[in-house]
């Protein structure tokens, strides 16, 4: 994910980071409030920094009541406020915008929903997260320590339903593969493993050498595919049979790296591997490009709530 005018900027930062075009929340959430709206514990409404030990904080916000939980994993650079915007398809110059038909208000309206911002991340407003900020670059398994850190802190638990965008999807399969908690998965125009297996050999090394030489020394999120692949290959599989969804743009986009034609017959092949892997409902008539939570919230919310009544049923 990328947000604010980082979204609008071109294809460079989608084609280096895999940043998913996603919605966002009111960049008047600049200073989170360190008090939670409501005491109640899991099922008050709050947006704050959480400490998750060692110095550190994670800025985590949460809505809604029910179960299984569900946990929105951005892409990469990706903060939460982005599920809380939508993007006029017809008129992407106008920007994201926050709307209660985003991802992040609909999903609430029938389960808990919690999303969070990652070291590194940068809000829709073009701020930094104030969440504290870690060496990078970073894998699916830091990403997974982080997240179960923030929940636990926050006093979330499961079942969790893990909804993942571009970078994310790494993360939410690795937390699937290594917690029993995990009753549901989502996938939305998601990185995988398989990327490593369907593009070009020299596609993948120049998309990885782009990565690294993205604003180095800056702070921002920065992910070792090459690490996190081993990770997710070397995780044992999913627990048990798990409710899943993958959502697939159907608008071509293009990572544009290497000399060796474009990269979409790659992505499309590596998300068809995936929906075979989770044995998921796969989702390919997206009307979308990369951004499909911003472009069609409708279409990801509902694929949410289908795993969400299937998980229920478990």
């Amino acid at each position: 994910m990328s947000g604010g005018s980082r979204v609008l900027a071109g294809a460079a930062t989608v084609a280096a980071l895999l940043a998913l075009v996603a919605g966002g929340s009111p960049a008047t959430d600049a200073e989170p409030t360190e008090a939670a709206v409501a005491s109640d514990g899991p099922s008050g409404d709050f947006a704050r920094l959480v400490p998750i030990g060692g110095g550190r904080r994670i800025h985590l916000e949460c809505r809604g009541t029910g179960s299984p939980t569900v946990v929105l994993v951005s892409g990469a650079r990706g903060a939460a406020d982005e599920w809380a915007s939508t993007m006029d398809p017809a008129h992407p110059a106008a920007g994201l915008k926050p709307s209660p038909s985003a991802v992040l208000a609909t999903v609430a309206s029938f389960t808990r929903v919690c999303a969070y911002d990652r070291p590194g991340t940068t809000r829709l407003d073009g701020k930094p997260s104030p969440s504290t900020p870690v060496p990078q670059p970073t894998t699916a398994a830091a990403g997974v320590k982080d997240l179960r850190a923030v929940l636990s802190a926050a006093g979330e638990h499961g079942p969790y339903v893990l909804v993942g965008a571009s970078w994310g999807a790494m993360i939410a399969e690795l937390f699937a593969r290594t917690d029993p908690g995990v009753s549901g998965l989502v996938t939305v125009d998601g990185a995988s493993p398989y990327l490593r297996d369907t593009l070009a050999p020299a596609q993948w090394s120049h998309w990885m050498h782009t990565i690294e030489t993205t604003d180095p020394g800056k702070g921002l999120e920065a992910p070792d595919y090459e690490a996190s692949v081993a990770e997710i290959r070397s995780a044992p599989p999913m627990p048990h049979p798990l409710p899943a969804a993958v959502l697939t743009a159907d608008k071509p986009w293009d990572l544009k790296v290497g000399d060796s034609g474009s990269t979409w017959p790659a992505w499309l092949a590596a998300q068809d591997d995936l929906a075979r892997e989770l044995h998921a409902r796969h989702i390919t008539d997206t009307r979308s490009g990369h951004g499909i939570a911003v472009e069609q919230p409708r279409l990801v919310a509902d694929a949410v709530h289908e795993v969400v009544d299937e998980a229920r049923k478990q």
